[in-house]
């Protein structure tokens, strides 16, 4: 069994290293590559301060490269009797230059080094949720642009309340995404700030440059108190859940829409048949599926935060294996939301709309509120044409003038989604990417001689 980090003259019974070990192995692995990038970082700075040669230095670099492609292709592995990625890592360059691979742990501590760790990856899955809230965005300001004079039924208390459109329904969508992606540029925010240094979360009494580290990293700022960087551990990723939540909540209304109206009794929207699925007995059926499943997986990263929350809650400073539990249900929420974006933004751009949705007359009393506001606007108090209405419907006599004529901003006949369009990129540009792809290509690629 290959020796820990921590280990002296002793080994853990096997059953108390199953239970205290748990899945971190298998979630490590989707640190594995930040935490060669972490470790790139750390020891440029360790040759700066002089706790390094500069032929090490160089060694360790290609090495830890090499690990990094061996990560990119799915490669790295934890062997069988390796606590961790870090344990991994260091033993990889142990193996392959000797003493000079034990260097690279002075002046860290796991501790920080899973906290840079996370912090890298959750930066890095921010970016692609980013990405994907785009994708969709892009997709539903199309549709709605595309559909912006095609009407639909609008519902209150699920009855027929007042005219829609296609282009408002398609539109509130991507105002909604917009709205989110305030909550992802802070959490995103929150993340990019270096904790590495903190150590053990008391420092060290080696003279660490963290700013230096924090350039190499492409961090905005760091996390100043070294006690505090420690702090942050469960906080970030409360912060972050929230951030997925806010986007998840978002395609959970959007599913329950799209199957409401893709079903007969709405028939307002056709999926392709290409994304639904059949009955093992019935021939007829074209079963919304997609969209039941982005609604039950969005439903449950809603609750990720408060899980995050009950894991941390009511621990004192310092660091405590509780936090292990949270990377279980953190780490994979990633993908699971990223697959839902995908998916929605797949089937939106496919889908189809009934233009003749108000053909049928069971949906003309819905233009009630239109004859209301004419005989309003022709001098009648509004409380008497209300009731004036309101008579002709009961009698059977009203008559639906369907030619409306909405003007103020975010209305039927004035979308506004140039504006939505402009919140969305503002909030876009203040993420700076370029800035941490320029800092990460840097590690990366040694300048040539």
């Amino acid at each position: 069994m290959a020796t820990k980090l921590w280990e002296k003259n002793f080994q853990v019974n096997a059953e108390i290293e199953r239970f205290t070990v748990g899945r971190d192995r298998e979630m490590d692995l989707y640190l594995a590559k930040y935490d060669v990038l972490g470790s790139m970082a750390h020891i440029t700075m360790l040759q700066s301060i002089g706790l390094l040669e500069r032929d090490e230095l160089l060694q360790l670099l290609q090495a830890l490269r090499h690990i990094y492609r061996s990560c990119e292709q799915g490669q790295f592995v934890i062997e069988e009797g390796v606590e961790d990625v870090h344990s991994q890592v260091e033993l990889m360059l142990t193996r392959k230059l000797g003493d000079m691979g034990k260097k690279i742990h002075s002046g860290r501590s796991r501790n920080d080094q899973v906290l840079v760790d996370l912090k890298l990856f959750t930066r890095r899955q921010l970016m692609e949720i980013t990405e994907g809230v785009k994708l969709l965005f892009d997709e539903l300001v199309q549709k709605s642009d595309l559909y912006k004079d095609v009407l639909m039924p609008g519902y209150t208390h699920l009855q027929i309340a007042m005219p829609s459109s296609f282009g408002l329904w398609f539109g509130a969508y991507a105002e909604s995404l917009a709205d989110d992606m305030l909550f992802l540029q802070a959490a995103y925010r929150l993340t990019n700030r270096n904790p590495l240094g903190s150590a053990a979360g008391y420092g060290s009494s080696f003279p660490l440059d963290r700013t230096l580290t924090t350039q190499l990293l492409g961090f905005d700022s760091m996390d100043y108190n070294v006690v505090y960087a420690q702090m942050g551990r469960g906080k970030m990723e409360r912060n972050v859940a929230f951030a997925l939540a806010s986007v998840a909540g978002t395609l959970a209304k959007l599913a329950f829409d799209a199957c409401l109206f893709n079903s007969q009794n709405f028939g307002f929207v056709r999926l392709p048949k290409e994304c639904t699925t059949g009955s093992s007995i019935m021939p007829h059926k074209k079963n919304p599926d997609v969209f039941e499943l982005i609604r039950a997986k969005s439903n449950k990263l809603q609750g990720l935060p408060q899980q995050v929350m009950l894991i941390m809650n009511n621990l004192p400073t310092g660091y405590f294996r509780d936090l292990q539990v949270i990377k279980e249900i953190f780490l994979p929420a990633f993908d699971e939301l990223k697959d839902c974006l995908r998916m929605t933004a797949y089937i939106i751009n496919k889908m189809e709309v009934n233009e003749h949705i108000l053909d049928n007359p069971m949906y003309d009393p819905m233009f009630s509120v239109e004859a209301v506001n004419r005989l309003a606007a022709a001098g009648m108090p509004f409380r008497d044409a209300y009731k004036q209405v309101g008579l002709d419907i009961e009698a059977g006599t009203f008559k639906a003038d369907k030619h409306i004529h909405h003007t103020h901003e975010g209305s039927i006949g004035n979308l506004c989604n140039d504006r939505i369009r402009a919140l969305m990129d503002s909030t876009l540009a203040e993420f700076h990417f370029d800035r941490v792809a320029a800092a990460e290509q840097a590690l990366l690629n040694p300048p040539r001689p």
